[in-house]
C-alpha cells in the first residue's frame, strides 16, 4: 500500500459550505486519510471564479494520483461549472505530458430517488476519463440525495449505514489502487428511505416553497392543456 498518494476531491456544487455532494466526498475523504493517503478539496464553482482559483485547481489535478469528482445531477448530466471545468483540463492537459498513472472516480447523487437515474452522468465522467488518459475506476450513483442536505454522514446514523459502508470499502479499494467493487456500487445505490416516504416529504417541501413565494395556488395549473398539438 502506497501511503504518500495524493487524493484530490473536486465538489462540484454549487451549495457552500454545506452540500450532499461535499457530505459524500468529504466521509470518503476522511477515511482515505485516516488510511494513510494525502488528502485535498477544491470546490470548483469557487476555483472558477479567478485566474488564481483555475490555476491551483489545475496545478493540483496534475499532482494527484486520485481525483475524486463528487456532484449533483442536473437534468440527466453535471453541473454547467462542473462540465465547463472538464473543458479546462481538457485544453490544459493538451500542453502538458503526463506520463504516471492517475485515476478517476465520480459519485453523483440525484434529488430523484432511483440511483439508476445518475447513469448518463456517470457514463459522461466515464468518457472524460478515457479521453483524457485517466484510469476510470469507476463510479457511485445515490438516489434520493436531498435526504442528506449537507449534513455529515456520522450524524445520520442509520439512514446512511449503506453509504458509509459503501465508502468505507471504497476507500480501503482506493487505497490498494484497485477499482470501486461492485459491492460499494451496489450499496450506493439502496434507497435511503422508503420512496412513498421520499415522494411526500419531496411533495411537503415543494408546498412550503410555493407558499414562500406566493405561488401555492397555482401548483396545479396546466397552462398548456388545451394547447393543439403540433
Amino acid at each position: 500500500m502506497n501511503t504518500q498518494k495524493r487524493v484530490l476531491l473536486l465538489v462540484g456544487s454549487p451549495r457552500r459550505p454545506k452540500s450532499t455532494s461535499e457530505s459524500l466526498g468529504m466521509y470518503l475523504l476522511d477515511r482515505l486519510n485516516e488510511i494513510g493517503l494525502i488528502t485535498e478539496k477544491i470546490s470548483i464553482h469557487k476555483s472558477l471564479k479567478s485566474d488564481r482559483g483555475l490555476d491551483n485547481l489545475l496545478s493540483t489535478v496534475d499532482r494527484s494520483d486520485i481525483i475524486i469528482l463528487a456532484f449533483p445531477l442536473y437534468v440527466d448530466s453535471l453541473p454547467a461549472p462542473v462540465i465547463k471545468a472538464m473543458e479546462l483540463i481538457s485544453e490544459h492537459r493538451k500542453t502538458t505530458q503526463e506520463t504516471r498513472k492517475q485515476q478517476l472516480l465520480a459519485i453523483s447523487n440525484s434529488g430523484f430517488p432511483e440511483a439508476s437515474q445518475n447513469a448518463t452522468a456517470l457514463n459522461i465522467c466515464r468518457y472524460f476519463a478515457l479521453k483524457l488518459g485517466f484510469e476510470w475506476i469507476g463510479g457511485l450513483a445515490l438516489g434520493g440525495g436531498a435526504a442528506i442536505d449537507g449534513r455529515l454522514l456520522k450524524d445520520l446514523g442509520g439512514m446512511v449505514r449503506n453509504i458509509t459502508k459503501s465508502l468505507d470499502v471504497t476507500a480501503v479499494a482506493l487505497a490498494e489502487g484497485k477499482p470501486i467493487p461492485q459491492e460499494a456500487v451496489d450499496k450506493m445505490a439502496k434507497p435511503i428511505i422508503p420512496t412513498w416516504l421520499y415522494m411526500f416529504f419531496g411533495g411537503v417541501g415543494w408546498k412550503r416553497q410555493a407558499k414562500r413565494y406566493g405561488a401555492k395556488k397555482n401548483l396545479r395549473n396546466q397552462p398548456y392543456k388545451n394547447e393543439n398539438k403540433i
